[in-house]
């Protein structure tokens, strides 16, 4: 049997959310999948898009990996039943995984930021980010480099 491309394996792959604040305010140093527990309701408002990850970070707490301030919308046909959009929830990530993070994030200051939640198959994901925080200087550096590439884009599109 072929081996799945990488196109392939990420047409299964649907993003609900992106953090876009995150790449603006952290350098990601290196990434991880995880996996979350969610309750019924949850599941559903997040296939319904209804995600919020701007101010969402993951806390390694007790040998465990916490999702946290990450707000999921209450879904509204379980009035009654619904869950809060701002609980803790507890990330999947194998062991040794979490051990060599809560290792990094202790040791050198750095963050765990959520930086984006999709659906592969039928399972919610979540992208964590290793990162450190942005000076001032390199934000400045970022927006100067953005508006140079978006002149250098307009230049060519007006030359064709």
């Amino acid at each position: 049997m072929a081996k799945k491309t990488a196109a392939e394996a990420n047409k299964n792959n649907r993003v609900i959310a992106t953090n876009r604040r995150a790449f603006f305010n952290y350098e990601i140093l290196d990434r991880f999948e995880a996996g979350l527990v969610l309750t019924g309701t949850e599941i559903k408002s997040i296939r319904a898009g209804r995600v919020d990850l701007r101010d969402g970070y993951a806390r390694p707490q007790n040998g465990e990996l916490w999702l946290v301030n990450v707000y999921i919308a209450p879904y509204d046909p379980a009035s009654r039943s619904n869950h809060d959009p701002r609980r803790p929830r507890k990330l999947l990530l194998h062991r040794g995984e979490i051990a060599r993070l809560t290792a990094t994030v202790a040791e050198k200051g750095l963050t765990i930021a959520v930086l984006r939640i999709y659906i592969k198959g039928h399972v919610a994901k979540v992208e964590l980010g290793l990162a450190r925080g942005k000076r001032q200087y390199d934000k400045r550096r970022t927006i100067i480099d953005r508006e140079l590439d978006m002149t250098a884009r307009r230049a060519l599109g007006a030359v064709r």
